[in-house]
């Protein structure tokens, strides 16, 4: 069997994966072999693991929601120590909004359907305001960091290199730290079949994980020159970035559990998940029966 991992740009473990030989390494001890499908939006990793075109992804917290709520079978199989650093609401330094709930009103940029939509969205819960109704949110691209500084939006939420840069450069500050907000872990998730007939994969997946993870605060500057030479941006930045990250992976706890449910939550209240999901069914059947998570 080839067990194909799904790699996106936005998942530093996966994206160091799949440059080393730790995948291939585990899945052979059990005769398989692994490939990776790259691809652009960990948004679609839902829509993949459904079609066959992946058997293992990992996201940030929000896609394996929209990917519930749009009725793929997924299950959780590990996620990522909370993540203090690794993105915060930025605004203007010298503008006016101090508060989360100065935000009403606010145009927002941010990775619609990432990680970044739980922030945000459960930013403005917590201020009695609704994602949906008090802010408009626009999709991020290139342009969002000058439009920022040029004030011709309100807000941006920012990530790994890019954060580091614009703090670097200055003129913008941190309204919200994410952590303040959220834990913001990576999300490892897979197919049902995948996970309650082959668990041993998995497990073989979540070694690899931990291998990928501990070469990776080993390696910050070769890290830090890979991911810039392919992706862009300053290899110093990259690298302060990089070193900001937990690299340990964990198991699925009730506590993470509860964190996604409070989130999927909102997202129904607000129609950003056209109807609720139940975040435990997203467990191996063995794990839901009282028997050890993978």
């Amino acid at each position: 069997m080839t067990v194909t991992i799904g790699v996106h740009n936005s998942n530093p473990t996966l994206y160091h994966l799949s440059r080393l030989d730790y995948a291939q390494e585990e899945l052979a001890a059990l005769g398989e072999t692994a490939a990776f499908h790259r691809y652009t939006d960990g948004v679609r990793t839902g829509p993949l693991l459904t079609d066959g075109v992946i058997d293992f992804g990992g996201t940030g917290s929000t896609p394996p929601i929209t990917a519930q709520a749009a009725g793929h079978d997924i299950v959780y199989t590990a996620v990522s120590a909370p993540r203090p650093g690794h993105g915060a609401l930025l605004v203007p330094a010298d503008g006016p909004l101090r508060t989360a709930a100065d935000l009403k009103g606010a145009t927002v940029h941010l990775a619609i359907g990432s990680w970044q939509t739980h922030l945000v969205a459960k930013l403005l819960d917590g201020a009695g305001l609704s994602y949906a109704t008090d802010i408009t949110a626009v999709r991020s691209d290139e342009d969002s960091e000058r439009r920022l500084r040029a004030r011709e939006i309100d807000a941006w939420v920012a990530q790994g290199p890019q954060l580091v840069a614009a703090l670097r450069t200055g003129a913008v500050r941190v309204l919200v730290p994410t952590i303040d907000v959220i834990t913001d872990r990576s999300v490892f998730f897979a197919r049902r079949d995948l996970a309650e007939q082959r668990p041993e994969i998995v497990a073989a997946l979540v070694r690899a994980l931990h291998r990928a993870d501990d070469w990776a605060q080993a390696h910050p500057r070769e890290a830090a020159e890979t991911a810039a030479g392919d992706q862009g941006g300053a290899v110093d930045d990259w690298e302060t970035a990089l070193k900001a990250l937990p690299w340990r992976v964990e198991g699925v706890t009730d506590a993470f559990l509860a964190e996604q449910q409070e989130a999927a939550d909102i997202f129904a209240r607000t129609g950003f998940i056209e109807r609720p999901v139940t975040v435990a069914d997203a467990v191996a059947r063995a794990a839901r029966a009282g028997q050890a998570r993978p």
